[in-house]
């Protein structure tokens, strides 16, 4: 196994403190996002699978911690799975008509790197896959995000990202594919016009990275 040259820094996986929950919960509601408080990791799939939809394409982008839940399984088998009518095309001569299905699904259903107390959400990508979908293409948006993720500001955000969900993250797609990966891409996530879009659900555990 090729092992990365990043060594995550371990501060950033501490996890918030009560207030600091109450904080970030407090002002991403004032910017418009729903936010659910999950004790742990068994209340929170259950919060997640309660808020999807039967009636709606859902699409599970790649997130450690959704994985952790078991949640992309149970979209899969009994959800309306756009991974499974994904993995039903072919990327040679389908690519721009997978592209657009996993931009523009019913719920798109992830996690994010960073939550400020400031109410902002910040989002990494070496693709940018997932993004479009995030800021404005996908009816509905959940996260699921561990309580470690959540910081003062956004300066603190970016350094979470750089020096820990990256290292991480490099070590994963060196495992996972046998290269690493990069900070290409961010978006940041100052407030919601639409108040029913996006749902955070932050769990009192830390889950992912």
């Amino acid at each position: 196994m090729t092992t990365s040259k990043l060594v995550p820094d371990q501060k950033f996986s501490k996890l918030a403190s009560n207030d600091s929950i109450e904080r970030a919960a407090k002002a991403l509601r004032e910017h418009g996002m729903t936010v659910i408080v999950a004790e742990n990791a068994v209340e929170a799939k259950e919060q997640v699978l309660g808020l999807l939809p039967k009636d709606k394409s859902i699409f599970t982008g790649s997130s450690q911690t959704i994985e952790a839940l078991g949640i992309p399984a149970e979209v899969d088998q009994h959800f309306d799975s756009v991974r499974i009518r994904l993995s039903k095309l072919d990327r040679q001569t389908q690519s721009r008509e997978m592209v657009a299905l996993g931009a523009t699904p019913g719920v798109m259903l992830g996690s994010v790197h960073a939550v400020t107390e400031q109410g902002s959400v910040v989002v990494a990508s070496m693709t940018g896959s997932q993004l479009a979908g995030y800021a404005s293409s996908a009816e509905k948006v959940i996260w699921v995000v561990g309580s470690q993720k959540i910081v003062p500001d956004l300066e603190t955000a970016f350094e979470r990202i750089e020096k820990y969900a990256y290292p991480l993250e490099d070590q994963r797609a060196l495992n996972a594919y046998g290269v690493n990966s990069s900070i290409n891409k961010l978006l940041i996530i100052h407030r919601e016009i639409d108040p029913t879009r996006t749902t955070i659900v932050l769990i009192k555990e830390a889950l992912g990275f």
